[in-house]
């Protein structure tokens, strides 16, 4: 029986995908929405987030997006010429985007710069080791999982949660206009990218899982799909809860962590 998918109906239809991945949509959907409605992109959005808290989550965030691109490298050295066709599909994708990820470095060194975090700042990398979290977790899926779970952590996930709290940021023009005229372009630009179009690459991400998976693939490959995107969006959540910690008072986190400890 042949098991392979080929998508018909549009690309950022969920139905145009077999019952499985539509499944994993809807299993991931909970742990993906505490990523994309969390406090700390609704203040971002309206300018009320404080200089420390912009700081670390700037600093935090660089070795994400300045190794970006080399996951992806790591995944398309998965990858063999004309063995399945999901791999044709990853291996064309793969070199045309890399050279777009190293362009989004340069977008957030610009981004951080108009919040005075300098490039050294940024590869000093002086905060908290739970920050880091999410990259260690990146490299190690683009490193370690196959090629399709890999993909799942990385250009499904991240992408797809990233350009969605990035339109959030974006829906308004306040924070934007926290920029002098002069630094607005450059500053908002990575915010712009992944607001306006970025929203297709996790679809495509999709549609080479489907493509390689097939219709019908084993429980122990969904279940490990599964369980990848939903870490990353996990990762997403500890990396902003962290960063939030910025916006308490001494005295509230004196409260937590009494809690905490018991």
């Amino acid at each position: 029986m042949i098991d392979t998918f080929i998508r018909t109906g549009p690309l950022m239809d969920a139905t145009s995908y077999p019952r499985w991945a539509q499944q994993l949509i809807q299993d991931c959907s909970e742990a993906k929405r505490r990523v994309v409605e969390h406090v700390l992109y609704q203040r971002m959005r309206d300018g009320c987030l404080s200089s420390k808290t912009m700081r670390q989550y700037l600093i935090g965030g660089w070795p994400v997006v300045e190794q970006f691109a080399v996951y992806m490298a790591q995944n398309l050295a998965k990858t063999r010429f004309a063995r399945h066709p999901g791999e044709d599909m990853a291996r064309r994708w793969l070199m045309r985007n890399i050279r777009v990820e190293l362009n989004h470095a340069d977008y957030w060194v610009n981004w951080s710069l108009a919040h005075g975090v300098s490039l050294e700042d940024l590869q000093a990398q002086d905060v908290s080791p739970e920050l880091h979290a999410l990259s260690h977790w990146c490299w190690h899926s683009s490193a370690s999982d196959s090629l399709i779970v890999a993909i799942a952590a990385t250009n499904y996930a991240i992408e797809g949660a990233t350009g969605e709290w990035s339109a959030i940021v974006c829906s308004s023009d306040v924070y934007a206009a926290g920029f002098p005229d002069d630094q607005r372009k450059r500053a908002m630009k990575w915010l712009k990218m992944h607001a306006q179009y970025d929203d297709a690459h996790p679809w495509e991400a999709l549609e080479i899982i489907c493509t390689l998976a097939g219709n019908n693939p084993s429980v122990r490959l969904q279940t490990e799909v599964r369980q990848a995107v939903t870490k990353s969006y996990e990762y997403m959540f500890l990396f902003l809860e962290r960063c939030m910690l910025q916006e308490m008072t001494p005295q509230s986190r004196e409260r937590m962590a009494l809690v905490e400890v018991d």
